[in-house]
Parts: C-alpha cells; structure tokens; sequence
C-alpha cells in the first residue's frame, strides 16, 4: 500500500502518516500539487492521496486527469470543517477523514483502497489445483497468463501470485489495457519525455519502469492493439524500454502476469494477437474456472461475502437459511464471483428476521432469484429433453439421441460439464459424440452460449 500526503494541516498529517506506516503503508509526502505531480510522474506511485482540505483539490483533480494518473483522493481537515468536507467531496474526493486521525478510521480507509487485502476464497477441487499450481510457479520469474470468464477472480489470482513471490516486498503494479485509449496506452507502458506529444508538459515515466524490480500486472491484455503488442514483445524479451519520445533505451527489471477473458489461440488465427507475444506471455497458464464448474465454492463464497458486507454495512452477519442456499447452488451465474458478491451485498441488505431467507436472494432487476423467468440450466435442459421426446415416433434411436444431446448442449449454454451431468453421461462420453456429429458436419454450440459455428471437435 502507497500513500502520497499532500500538504501539513498543522503537523496533524503526521500522526496519520504514523498510524498509516503502523498498518504496512509506504508514506511519501508533498508540500503541494505540483511537487506530487512530480512524484507521480517520477514513477513512485501511490494508491492512495491523503491531502489536507486546504489544498485545491478541485485543480489536483485536473491535474491527474491531465496526466491520466487515476489514483484516489482522500480529503483531510479538522472536524468542524464541515463546508470544507462538502467542498473537497464535491471537487473530487472519495472520502474525508477527520483530524485529529482515529487509528481505526484510517486502517478502514486503508483496507478499502489496498487491493492486496482482497482474498482468495475457494474450496472446490477444480479451484483447488488452480491455486495449488500458482503456489508452485508464484516464486519463480516465469511469465504467467492467467485466463478465464469475466469475474472469475484473475485479478485476485494475480495478486496472490505476486504476494507469494520473490518481489512481494514491492508492490504489484497494475494497467488495464481495455481501460485506456489506444492513443495513449504506449505512453502509460513506457512513459514519455517532456514534448514528446501535445500534452506531455513533463517528463513522465510509464508502468514498465514503475514496476521495476516487481511485477507488472497487464489486465486485459487481448484489447492491446497488434501493433504496440511488437513493442511490448521486445520490451519483454530484452527488458528494456523506450520512453516515447526518448533517445536512450531504458533498463527495466519485472516479471509480467497478463490477464485475458478471451481465447488467445483463437485470436492469434484471426491475426488480433501476435503469436510470439502469447509464446512469450503464455509461459505457465493459469486458467480459472467459471463459478458454474466450481459448485462446492459458490456457498463458501457466499458466506464470505455475507460476514464482509454485514460488516461493511454494521448490520448482523445473519446466516443463509436452507432455502437459500439452495437457490444460490443451483443458479448459472453466468457473472462468476463478481455476480454473486453482488447479488450477497444485496442480501446482506434486504434480509430482515434471523436468517437471509430467498427473498432475500434477489437478481439486480429486483426479482427473487428462485423465482426468474430464466430457470437455471438444468431446468432448461429437462425442458429441452422434454421438447424433444414428443417427436419421437418415425425417428430413428440415433436421430434422437443427437437431438437430445445438442439440446441439452445448447440449453446448458455450451457447457459441457452442465450437459454431461444432466444427460447422465460421463464428460467422454459426450465429447466422443459431439466429435461424431462434428465429422459428420453437424454444427456443434460453443461454450458461452453462441448460436454455433463451422464443425469442430467437442472442446
């Protein structure tokens, strides 16, 4: 955890940079904005600004948002401040903390920014050897790829690498590739020089030489245009770097975990991803399962969430009731773990009485979970099953099997496990079948719920 101060409030500041390097924090100070600026686009870093009310807030805004540096603001100033605190709230703060500093309002201010506190909660088998794999590979320096549905954790799988690796004493530095623009995602990786490009007022050093001597997480790396992919090989495979706009190369020391929601091989074949990147990249893979393939985990995750939001919110950590879940082990959620921390902090909320019952358990459109018109899976499924018996007359066994089959297959949105399961078939069985269809052209359902493609093999 990183903490820039800015500004003094009297010395009041430093009895909350006391209690803050107390609680693991990394404390640098600045005596006003510009010299903060200089220190962020020094490549020091900080997740957090902790900045005394007094200061123009509103202008250190536009002065981060200038220099697309996202970090957030905490607001700093005696209690009785109270037009202050609107004020800074209103220029751009998250928060506003009150001083003299409680110990207790800054380790929960602190908690709520450090990303390294999130855990890792599982007990499924599947999930289980992820982890047990990354356990194994978090102290060497191998790249990592880390693959998997939207909200499956890779984040949080990146950060417990990072955490139990050699350069854990430095923190993990992060860039969302899908979250900045094009133009500008070349100067974020390896920084500029002053006139580099209209804008570039100063110097400014990028997340490679940031993260130097630690780890670089590249989120969503599959949004990288091809183009700067050549650049970032290079930078990979030689470690050193160009600043944009620079002269001399740059010597960068870090070790590269890189996220991805999509199909790198596939996206290679369509030309979007530069095959020796994923080479160079894809050294060890970790793939996360979705939620739907990992079922002892959703209620071990739900009853985390539960004790965190009731926590979070002061209100009772009440227990799921058998109903619930119930509903909670058979829904799809096709949004993994982010959908169900969700959907329990809603829980957490609307439950009343002694336990959260399932109506409680409710979809973000307000309705109860157990009672949407979209059944989970396998009711979709016996449907399916249902659908097709009524045209068995004058069919053969095996048109009708083949029929079931990719029903079920498709009403299970691809899934293969789901389709095996409710077919009653072991996973073999059901992928030598759909091989079959396959070579004899039949078009087989995509996991994800497509509506089909060419043949292919059963994945």
């Amino acid at each position: 955890m990183r903490l820039l101060i800015i500004g003094t409030l009297d010395g009041q500041l430093t009895t909350a940079t006391k209690l803050a390097m107390e609680k693991g924090a990394t404390v640098t100070h600045a005596a006003d904005i510009a010299q903060a600026l200089a220190v962020l686009r020094a490549g020091r870093g900080a997740d957090l600004l902790m900045v005394d009310v007094g200061i123009a807030i509103r202008e250190l805004v536009r002065g981060l948002e200038a220099e697309h540096i996202h970090v957030p603001i905490v607001a700093c100033g005696t209690a009785t401040d109270a037009r202050a605190a609107v004020a800074a709230i209103q220029a751009g703060a998250k928060e506003y903390i009150p001083l003299p500093p409680d110990p207790e309002l800054i380790a929960a201010v602190l908690a709520a920014v450090a990303d390294d506190v999130r855990e890792l909660i599982y007990r499924d088998e599947a999930m289980a050897r992820v982890v047990k794999l990354a356990q194994q590979v978090a102290p060497s320096e191998a790249s990592v790829l880390i693959t998997g549905d939207s909200g499956t954790g890779k984040e949080v799988l990146a950060r417990y690498v990072h955490a139990r690796s050699h350069r854990a004493k430095k923190p993990l530095i992060s860039l969302n590739c899908a979250a900045v623009p094009e133009a500008l995602l070349e100067s974020e990786l390896f920084g500029h020089e002053k006139g580099a490009f209209t804008g570039a007022v100063a110097r400014r050093v990028g997340k490679f030489e940031e993260a130097n001597g630690s780890t670089l997480l590249l989120d969503e790396i599959s949004e990288m245009d091809v183009r700067l992919q050549a650049k970032l090989l290079r930078a990979i495979q030689e470690r050193v770097i160009d600043r944009v706009g620079g002269t001399r190369p740059v010597p960068v020391d870090i070790r590269i975990i890189a996220t991805s929601n999509r199909n790198l091989a596939e996206a290679v074949r369509a030309g979007n991803f530069r095959e020796d990147l994923l080479f160079r990249l894809n050294v060890v893979n970790l793939k996360i399962p979705p939620l739907r393939e990992r079922p002892a985990d959703v209620l071990e995750l739900a009853d985390y969430f539960v004790k965190k939001y009731a926590a979070a919110n002061g209100v009772p950590a009440r227990p799921l009731a058998a109903d619930a879940r119930r509903t909670l082990a058979i829904n799809y959620w096709p949004g993994n773990v982010r959908e169900l921390e969700n959907t329990m902090h809603r829980a957490v909320l609307m439950a009343s009485g002694a336990e959260i019952g399932p109506e409680a358990i409710l979809a973000p459109d307000g309705v109860r979970l157990d009672q949407q018109r979209n059944a989970p899976a396998v009711a979709h499924a016996a449907l399916a099953a249902e659908q097709v018996s009524r045209a068995l007359v004058g069919r053969t066994v095996a048109e009708v099997e083949r029929d079931l089959i990719l029903e079920t297959l498709k009403h299970c949105l691809g899934n293969r496990t789901h389709a095996a399961n409710v077919l009653g078939i072991s996973i073999r069985t059901l992928r030598n079948k759909l091989n079959e269809y396959s070579a004899d052209g039949v078009l087989i359902p995509p996991p994800g719920g497509g509506p089909g493609g060419e043949p292919r093999a059963a994945a």
